[in-house]
């Protein structure tokens, strides 16, 4: 492909003109819309497999439009709430309840439960 992905795609638009479909509808193959359900496993009639191929082309025109917005003044964010460190120190605060569970056993051995041998 010669040039980038959006010239091609810009030249696509053009050559299209105002035609029903979108201009990313062109990029996305027929295979890729076959992969696409093989992928989901489900089984596009062609009546489908176009209205997806035509879908997935106003999404993809969609993101082309919001790459047109500014955002040079907006810092990038990877949460849309502020989130602090959630670590805390590690600190025994109940033990492990051994004592009071080997209180109540018939046998203890080395600071556990003390069983018959059940394999030979």
């Amino acid at each position: 492909m010669s040039g980038s992905y959006k010239d091609e795609t810009l030249k696509r638009v053009s050559e299209n003109g105002s035609g029903a479909k979108s201009a990313m509808a062109d990029v996305i193959s027929d295979e890729t819309i076959a992969y696409v359900g093989i992928l989901a496993k489900i089984d596009l009639s062609p009546k489908e497999k176009e209205q997806a191929q035509k879908d997935m082309g106003e999404m993809l025109d969609y993101i082309d439009k919001l790459n047109e917005l500014d955002t040079s003044g907006v810092l990038p964010a990877s949460h849309i709430f502020s989130v602090g460190n959630v670590f805390r120190e590690d600190i025994v605060t109940n033990g492990d309840g051994s004592k009071e569970a080997l209180a109540n056993a018939p046998a203890k051995k080395g600071g556990g439960f003390a069983a018959p041998k059940t394999i030979g």
